[in-house]
């Protein structure tokens, strides 16, 4: 998917962030960073500063950057499942270079702790020279700064890639940063990291202005509600107050120019208009025109709650985590598969009705997509969406996670206590992944909570009322559980008010409809990678145990391999991948049919058979073994029956028989 890059909130002249190489030589930035090293006083050969801010310190950090850091650290966890096992790490900063937060690779973080890449290091170029932390940060442009071109010898061993984090105001408040071995590098890591900075940007900037005037415009349709529609608030006079990126970008003026427009300088109508136009209770996208004469699609939220006050940073929501993916509502995720629809079809009938849903699936289905489209279509789509996996959280932690607490409730507790995920999520969404592993003495008080409403944080002498919407998901049996006594029978029917579930991608038949959309959204801008028919009939085949996660993975590593444009062949897919097509293939054929050795898409055989060729063999043979039992068949040969179902009017008649 392309991304608008164009510069954040910038009064400056030049290049957007993350198009450094397009009007600039990049060797000159490196350059310049190298001067200002030297200029600063760095020695290229001195030895990294292990030195910390003290712990106490460094909370009193986290809670001075606590804005930056709630937006920040779920698009953290997100980044870091897009390139877990690269011998990686990604790292949240201040707006001064200080590292805040860090998540990485057990085989890369031993490295890291060498060159002094932690939590509590100030790694500005006034510290650290030349690297993609601090030079993005003097810049405001993101940067990826590889082995050699770091000033310091030490961190010749690493590639590093950075975006600048910008507020609604156009303040740079922190960085986002991959960083890894040099000799791992991937060309679009950057691309991602740039992204990932602009969905902490697009989640601050919803929360900032709750009593605006809120206008979401694209000149395509189906971007509206993803991360590349234009967000643009104004007051409900009129007067522009903020742009994101991408609206920055479609209106094409940088952000000191906009702020001196106003609603109707930019659409050519009166904002009494646009509130007549959004008014009603429809939520169509309508067409408007831009001062260029370019026609956009606009949805808007019109309803500022009470008069207009300018928003302060202490009035934001505590917590909005970003988005997982661009599918960001029901219609996107509707891609054709009948099971798909009917489960869309049933939450959209309880949307806002109050009634608790529960999504079952297995894993990697897209549990915590559906979760967030939901959300996103609901009345509460611009308050917070908290999502707490209750699998991944020790369990000696997840009750301080959930209920938040109090100073002092217990040892190592941050300085003024912490607020728990069920408040953060007040006025929004809370999503409950994993439920079947939340320990059971926590399963009575969340039930108590979501029948009262209220919750008592850690060491607190009050209770707190909250207002939460909730989704859970699992992937367990939860009545399997509550007969081992593992699961709270009163709390399970708390919460299945709505049960859906969620197809796995073997048995969907909108499969080719997927990996297309997938590979679309994983395509850098500019970038154009198809996927070949003999590879599109593998896919196919394969039974998908990690679902739409696994397919998203391979197809993440698939275009990397490609590069900027071509087709995905075999070639471009991982060894096991395909060891596991060949070992999947064989045993299930051996006992009446040996399968010749896995012939790859586009060659033959040495019996001149090709991979079609084979698979058609396959299939009419265990269809007569198994007297024309699909369910039988597809099982044997570990293919969904759809697959069958598509092929049996290419078997010949004789093949059956």
């Amino acid at each position: 998917m392309s991304i608008p890059l164009s510069g954040p909130l910038a009064q400056r002249q030049g290049p957007a962030p993350g198009t450094l190489g397009a009007t600039q030589d990049y060797t000159e930035v490196i350059g310049k960073a190298h001067q200002r090293s030297q200029r600063y006083g760095v020695v290229a050969w001195e030895r990294p500063d292990f030195s910390t801010s003290a712990q106490c310190d460094l909370n009193d950090v986290v809670e001075n950057n606590r804005f930056l850091f709630q937006y920040a650290a779920p698009v953290m966890e997100t980044l870091y499942e897009q390139i877990a096992n690269t011998h990686s790490m990604v790292l949240l900063t201040t707006a001064q270079g200080l590292v805040l937060h860090s998540l990485g690779d057990k085989d890369f973080l031993e490295k890291a702790s060498r060159v002094a890449l932690a939590p509590g290091v100030d790694w500005s170029e006034k510290a650290k020279g030349t690297n993609a932390i601090g030079t993005a940060l003097s810049e405001e442009t993101a940067v990826t700064v590889h082995g050699e071109q770091h000033y310091m010898h030490a961190n010749h061993a690493l590639t590093c890639s950075c975006a600048p984090i910008f507020n609604p105001h156009g303040q740079v408040v922190g960085a986002l940063d991959v960083s890894g071995d040099h000799r791992s590098y991937h060309q679009h890591t950057l691309a991602l990291v740039r992204m990932s900075a602009q969905m902490i940007e697009n989640q601050m900037f919803a929360g900032s202005f709750p009593k605006a005037v809120r206008l979401h415009f694209h000149a395509r349709p189906e971007f509206l509600g993803t991360l590349v529609e234009g967000i643009a608030v104004f007051t409900p006079e009129g007067r522009f107050l903020s742009a994101n990126r991408s609206a920055q970008f479609q209106l094409g003026l940088p952000f000191g120019a906009l702020q001196a427009r106003t609603f109707s300088s930019l659409f050519d109508l009166p904002m009494s208009a646009l509130l007549e136009l959004f008014g009603g209770t429809s939520d169509a996208p309508r067409q408007l025109h831009l001062h260029s004469g370019v026609s956009v699609w606009c949805r808007a939220d019109v309803k500022p709650a009470g008069p207009w006050a300018a928003p302060t940073f202490a009035e934001r929501p505590a917590a909005a985590p970003a988005r997982k993916a661009q599918l960001s509502s029901l219609q996107y995720l509707d891609t054709g598969d009948t099971q798909v629809a009917a489960v869309i079809h049933k939450l959209r009938k309880v949307v806002d009705r109050d009634i608790p849903v529960m999504i079952l699936g297995e894993t990697g289905t897209g549990k915590d997509l559906l979760a967030q489209a939901f959300h996103n279509d609901s009345a509460r789509a611009r308050q917070p969406f908290v999502a707490v996996n209750c699998a991944s959280i020790p369990e000696s932690l997840i009750e301080a996670e959930l209920f938040g607490y109090e100073e002092g409730a217990f040892t190592g507790a941050r300085k003024k206590g912490a607020i728990g995920k069920i408040a953060q999520a007040h006025g929004g969404t809370l999503f409950l992944d994993e439920i079947g592993d939340m320990p059971k003495h926590l399963q009575a008080r969340l039930l108590r909570v979501l029948q009262e409403r209220r919750i008592s944080p850690l060491g607190a002498g009050k209770e707190v009322d909250v207002d939460v919407a909730v989704v859970c998901a699992t992937h367990k049996n939860l009545k399997d559980l509550i007969a081992r006594s593992d699961f709270r029978e009163d709390l399970y029917y708390r919460l299945n008010g709505l049960v859906v579930r969620l197809p796995a991608l073997r048995e969907r038949t909108d499969f080719e409809c997927v990996v297309r959309k997938l590979l679309k959204s994983l395509c850098d801008d500019g970038q154009h990678v198809g996927i070949s028919e003999p590879v599109m009939e593998l896919f196919r085949s394969y039974h998908w145990p990690g679902n739409v996660r696994q397919l998203h993975n391979l197809l993440r590593t698939a275009v990397v391999m490609v590069g900027r444009e071509g087709e995905i062949a075999a070639e471009h897919l991982p060894d096991d991948f395909l060891e596991e097509l060949h070992a999947m293939q064989a045993p299930a054929l051996a006992p009446a049919c040996p399968l010749p050795e896995l012939v790859l898409p586009g060659d033959a055989g040495a019996d001149g058979h090709s991979l079609q060729d084979v698979t058609l063999h396959a299939m009419a043979q265990m269809l007569r073994l198994h007297k024309g039992n699909v369910s039988a068949a597809a099982k044997a040969l570990g293919v969904s029956r759809n697959t069958i179902y598509r092929k049996k009017n290419l078997l010949p008649p004789d093949l059956l028989n």
